[in-house]
């Protein structure tokens, strides 16, 4: 029986020795194929950054949000669409907080597709509240003609990129509820065109090259709130911008989560002592 309790022991800790070996292996950036063949060559994990929206309770900045609407729309909005964003999205709660008359006048600066008339023709108007952004380029062959490739829409973008986490930091990540891998991704992209040889090297995208050159740069946009005209920040600030695009409702969410957490809690203390009274005669007989 002690000998084999001893086997037993003995494979246990060559597991727990097999898994903190791999879990090291991953955090230093190669895996134990015997190639030893860096993550890295297929791009830096990125950095991981500060955000208000983080946590339970977190929230978005909206001179943030407001900041990185127009890093979008004097930047990026010339390639990538925001097919799923309403212009009136914009001053809902939990936004970006622009008024009804901001919203309205940023519309109309649009032309939008409509129809067909009474012609059976498409047409041109201006745009709406109600309109969604309307897109660069007429469809993804027109883009593809300019680009070679069809530029992403940003819609959910933040949601939809990310990176692997390696153990053990993936498991930390349910108990602290890291889930702004999408904007660390792109702060990381947009500040990874560190090769003045190749502007379409990029630190952190697998394999290094990517199809977009550089698109910003310090000066590039011009606040007018003070914030300093940098490429840290309007990284971070169109990232978290981007974040609100693709979970507009994130507030309500977690504040929603919150509330029914507490009515779990006041349920399954009234449970237990409800439980407690009707039983508590039981034992005695």
């Amino acid at each position: 029986m002690a000998h084999r309790v001893r086997l037993i022991l003995a494979g246990l800790a060559g597991i727990a020795g097999l898994c903190i070996a791999t879990g090291a292996a991953l955090a230093a950036g190669t895996t134990n194929t015997g190639n030893e063949v860096p993550l890295q060559a297929e791009g830096l994990t990125p950095p991981r950054q500060t955000w208000s929206f983080h946590g339970p309770f977190g929230k978005f900045d909206q001179a943030q949000l407001q900041r990185g609407f127009k890093v979008y729309h004097d930047v990026c909005s010339a390639c990538h669409s925001l097919n799923l964003v309403a212009f009136r999205d914009l001053a809902e709660a939990g936004g970006p907080g622009f008024s009804e008359a901001q919203v309205k006048a940023l519309a109309a600066g649009y032309q939008v597709e409509d129809g067909p008339n009474e012609q059976g023709q498409m047409f041109k108007r201006p745009g709406r509240p109600s309109d969604n952004f309307p897109p660069p380029f007429p469809n993804p062959e027109a883009a593809k003609a300019v680009f070679g490739a069809a530029p992403p829409d940003m819609s959910d973008l933040a949601k939809a990129r990310g990176f692997p986490r390696p153990f053990p930091l993936f498991v930390f990540d349910a108990f602290t509820e890291y889930q702004e891998q999408g904007p660390d991704y792109i702060v990381a992209i947009l500040n990874g065109f560190t090769h003045s040889d190749d502007p379409n090297w990029n630190l952190y995208f697998p394999g290094h090259k990517i199809a977009m050159p550089k698109p910003l740069a310090d000066g590039a946009v011009r606040y007018t709130d003070g914030t300093a005209p940098t490429l840290a920040n309007y990284s971070r600030d169109v990232a978290a911008f981007l974040y609100w695009a693709a979970e507009p409702k994130l507030e309500e969410r977690k504040a929603t989560g919150f509330r029914v957490l507490i009515f779990l809690i006041v349920f399954a203390t009234l449970l237990y002592f409800t439980k407690k009274r009707i039983w508590s005669g039981v034992g005695g007989h």
